[in-house]
């Protein structure tokens, strides 16, 4: 006999099913161009808080990891609280710190307090999309969940890529004062979060727009509700699949994070853009990116029906995409061409986020029910890399004042993220693997 819980073919009723899921896909995408703003912004006005507190380069190289640090901690811990309690109390939560520690930005009146600060607001941004991802994993049929993570993170990359723009403008609208700015900016959030709690539910089948039809279409609560004490711990950390998710992300990280830290003060110091044309550039890598995840997210899945390995074509995405990012990196330390150079720059990132669906839908099929917490461990070691990649390219470009040197140290790091995409099994559920 069938219970609620489980899903019945979608013929053995009589209505159309609805597409009340879709709904879940919208409200990430919003969220994720909000945390991406939120994220995004202190780049491009990093040059006017630098001169109003005073801060190097090494300084702003920790302001910017502070943040990164902390998004990385709190993966884990907010990752499972999805899993145990529902993403729509964790998201709740996380929005509303967030967005008050990004309007409090502005209100910082020293080094130390602006890295106070950034490290709040990262505890707060960690619980974005582990917990996005276990709303998909309850809300969506397994065959439309790369491409939703496509969708979402080419809404994010977007996003990002018009903050420099967005953050300019304001600037100049705000006659260059940045903690109004940052007030602004913080405001996103709180609407998100009053749309958000009043439409979602953690159980699709309880919402009220979803018909009989569309429920049958759903994951069981025996597929995506973690058993409360009883995550696997000693398999997930012992297992090689999860440490190569893991370092693929620290390496998908690393560079990634030059782009929303230190690329707009690359651009007008060794290309020598002016500042208006700094931010328009700054955010070309970003606009990339959210191509090659859109790109990935379509075509991928495509790839695996004809060729009937799923498995096999998430890896080759991901070695293939690292190892493109890697080269023309290293191409474009050697264009004189300002604008050649940047153009390769942002294909590096368009390479770099081919990745992504491949990365986050494994994921959901290697974590099950405790994909909150896989993806959650996945994105603590990838902004571990974000952690480290600002300080070490801050450290480098002071002391030998040489950028391309941080673009050879990254090419290196890409290689090694290639190598463990063919280590790992990106499908094989967690407590199946051996």
């Amino acid at each position: 006999m069938t219970t609620a819980a489980e899903p019945r073919p979608a013929l053995e009723y009589e209505q159309e099913p609805t597409r009340t899921r879709y709904w879940v896909v919208v409200f990430a995408i919003v969220l994720a161009v909000v945390q991406y703003i939120d994220r995004v912004c202190i780049s491009q006005a990093a040059p006017n808080i630098s001169a109003s507190l005073h801060l190097d380069k090494e300084q702003m190289g920790v302001v910017f990891s502070a943040f990164t640090l902390a998004y990385a901690l709190f993966e884990i811990p907010t990752g499972y609280l999805g899993d145990v309690i529902g993403p729509r109390r964790v998201l709740t939560r996380v929005v509303l710190w967030w967005s008050l520690f990004t309007a409090l930005t502005g209100a910082a009146w020293n080094w130390l307090a602006l890295v106070v600060t950034r490290f709040l607001f990262g505890a707060g941004e960690a619980g974005c999309f582990p917990n996005l991802t276990k709303s998909f994993n309850r809300w969506l049929p397994a065959a439309e969940r790369s491409r939703a993570q496509g969708i979402m993170w080419m809404s994010a990359r977007w996003g990002g890529a018009l903050t420099p723009l967005l953050v300019y403008y304001c600037l100049q609208f705000l006659h260059n004062n940045w903690r109004l700015a940052f007030v602004l900016f913080g405001l996103l959030g709180i609407v998100w979060v009053i749309a958000f709690r009043s439409w979602y539910r953690d159980d699709p089948r309880q919402h009220p727009a979803v018909n009989a039809a569309e429920a049958a279409l759903l994951p069981s609560d025996a597929e995506t509700l973690a058993l409360h004490g009883q995550l696997p711990w000693a398999r997930l950390y012992s297992s090689l699949t999860i440490w190569s998710l893991c370092v693929q992300y620290f390496a998908a990280s690393y560079c990634w994070y030059f782009f929303i830290t230190w690329f707009p003060t690359y651009l007008l110091e060794v290309r020598r853009f002016n500042l208006k044309d700094s931010a328009l550039l700054a955010g070309l890598p970003l606009a990339f990116g959210g191509f090659g995840s859109v790109f990935a997210g379509w075509l991928a899945p495509v790839i695996a029906r004809a060729s009937g390995n799923v498995g096999g074509t998430r890896k080759g995405f991901g070695a293939l995409g690292f190892l493109a990012a890697a080269i023309l990196l290293v191409v474009s330390t050697k264009l004189h061409n300002a604008y050649a150079a940047v153009v390769a720059i942002a294909l590096v990132s368009f390479f770099n986020d081919v990745t992504l669906p491949g990365a986050w839908t494994a994921c959901m099929d290697v974590g099950g029910r405790y994909c909150g917490t896989v993806s959650g461990t996945m994105n603590m070691m990838g902004n571990l890399g974000g952690f480290v990649s600002p300080i070490v390219i801050g450290y480098v470009v002071k002391h030998t004042g040489n950028w391309h040197l941080t673009f050879y140290i990254t090419a290196a790091v890409y290689v090694a993220g290639a190598v463990f995409w063919l280590l790992m099994d990106p499908v094989t559920p967690l407590e199946q693997q051996t």
